[in-house]
């Protein structure tokens, strides 16, 4: 879809099955079941989703998706089927050398992994070899010395091959990538976690990494049991989605499946999501 001169495209790089106990916290499964069915081993479908942002001749892509960086094993306990984000690119006639600016919401393998890419020697090399790797400084230093609750998410691999390159670019604080095109640090899920948010003309745009990951997650006691500061989460979430409301916000989910975006709108008093294709 085109927002003005500016291009938006939100990409899809497979899916995965996660516990959905994981994903919706403390809202008991009587009630997210009847929004989303578990399989018999109680996990939910979660889309892996990355975003083309397309604006003053540069290309910028915000995640990468999971890549293809998996052995058997992880494909089958995780019902993980990815590594589609280079064909979607290609669709749109890009190829790995085309994207200029690569935006990590944070560095857990869902997020992260499709930007290395193992070579025939079995190396592991950038997979977009001309692009800087924009990441808050704080992410990083979490992704190489994180603690119990968070280490499963990270995969060193992901990750290291691009500051080995010298194409990792570290952030401290929300950063300007383009004009109208920001970084803003949230924190919540992770320490680090970052957001980006667009603006052209008057419309705006957010793509909300695992702050707000689906719009199942749209209401405020809704978080992660994987989110390592849920307070947090829950602050910036009040706070983004009532500016998000009030001026007409397109909001864009990393794991959406069936609704990948849309527009708040409120009816009878509660929030919902007017969804878009995306």
């Amino acid at each position: 879809m085109q927002m003005k001169e500016l291009g938006i495209h939100l990409l899809n790089d497979g899916a995965v099955k996660v516990d959905g106990g994981s994903i919706f916290g403390q809202v008991p499964r009587v009630a997210w079941e009847t929004m989303i069915k578990p399989d018999r081993r109680h996990r939910v479908r979660w889309g892996i989703n990355s975003l083309l942002i397309q604006a003053n001749n540069k290309n910028i892509l915000v995640d990468v998706g999971a890549g293809a960086k998996h052995d058997d094993e992880e494909r089958e306990n995780t019902g993980l089927n990815a590594n589609r984000l280079k064909k979607e690119l290609r669709d749109m006639d890009l190829a790995p050398k085309d994207i200029d600016y690569v935006v990590l919401t944070h560095l857990h393998f869902m997020h992260a992994g499709g930007g290395t890419r193992r070579v025939r020697n079995g190396d592991t090399v950038p997979t977009f070899p001309q692009a800087r790797y924009l990441v808050q400084r704080e992410a990083w230093e979490d992704a190489l010395s994180p603690n119990e609750l968070g280490k499963n998410s990270f995969r060193s691999e992901d990750y290291l091959p691009l500051e080995e390159a010298g194409q990792i670019e570290f952030l401290d604080g929300d950063h300007e990538i383009l004009p109208g095109v920001t970084i803003k640090v949230t924190g919540g899920h992770c320490r680090g976690h970052q957001v980006v948010i667009a603006e052209q003309l008057g419309s705006r745009f957010a793509y909300l990494g695992d702050l707000v990951p689906s719009a199942y997650h749209l209401g405020l006691p809704t978080i992660s049991s994987l989110d390592q500061f849920p307070e947090s989460t829950l602050e910036q979430k009040r706070d983004l989605l009532a500016i998000a409301e009030r001026d007409g916000w397109l909001l864009l989910f990393s794991h959406g499946v069936e609704t990948r975006g849309g527009y708040l709108q409120r009816r009878d008093g509660k929030l919902t999501l007017n969804p878009v294709a995306v």
